[in-house]
């Protein structure tokens, strides 16, 4: 079913890895500053997405905007009617372990999550949503050959920014749930669904419990790290596919 209500490109304009920023401008910054040949293939909505080359490699960005409801209708798409096979979020995320700071890399080995997303299964027990071992490997190492320290583990992913009963005091005292943030559960079920693969690499804007944030601006543009890591992630798929 293409082309959707929400996305008026073609099955050919996406590339089989998908970078999948929260906003449109950050995918609009990774096209023109990584991507060599970057085309525009669908603006429905404001939710700009790319295609491109990176070191020779077919790539694709695409915005998923905020929160799961949204991230969900673009992943769904991107599996099930677009032919992609990964998916990499690259995002923000607020820290709330001990020892996250600001700016930090973390990949999200599993998403812990307060949102009924998963009722839709009709499961007779909780489903626990969890990174593709094959992305996350792959990011791992390409993390260590550039040299970036990324950290892996548990995040929290809430469907609430503004939350009267929201305590992450509660989750920081959980072992190894690094941060929070609004789309990785749903994007974990969403590729289990499918038979695909998906990792959420989020660097940290902020850290609420500590009272330290970053501006609107950094977090559109100053987070190039995660992005390396992530490119680098999508051209070693691709040679592994080779």
């Amino acid at each position: 079913m293409t082309p959707t209500p929400h996305n008026t490109a073609s099955p050919a304009d996406f590339a089989k890895t998908v970078l999948m920023p929260g906003d449109p401008l950050r995918a609009k910054f990774i096209a023109e500053n990584f991507l060599t040949d970057a085309k525009l293939v669908n603006n429905v909505r404001g939710i700009q997405g790319y295609m491109g080359f990176y070191k020779g490699t077919r790539v694709s960005v695409m915005a998923s905007g905020m929160g799961m409801p949204s991230m969900a209708i673009y992943s769904h798409e991107l599996f099930n009617f677009y032919d992609v096979d990964n998916i990499i979020r690259i995002g923000t995320a607020g820290g709330i372990a001990d020892d996250i700071e600001l700016r930090d890399v973390v990949a999200a080995m599993s998403a812990c999550t307060n949102s009924n997303f998963e009722a839709q299964y009709s499961l007779p027990g909780r489903y626990a949503p969890t990174a593709s071992f094959k992305l996350l490997k792959t990011a791992v190492d390409v993390a260590a050959d550039l040299g970036i320290e990324m950290k892996v583990g548990s995040i929290y992913s809430s469907d609430t920014f503004y939350d009267d009963t929201h305590d992450l005091s509660a989750w920081q005292k959980m072992h190894n749930v690094l941060a929070t943030e609004m789309e990785a559960a749903a994007l974990y079920m969403e590729a289990a669904r499918a038979g695909k693969n998906a990792l959420a690499i989020c660097t940290i804007s902020d850290c609420p419990l500590k009272n330290q944030f970053l501006d609107a601006e950094a977090r559109q543009t100053s987070f190039t790290q995660m992005m390396e890591i992530a490119l680098g992630t999508a051209v070693e798929l691709d040679r592994e596919a080779d």
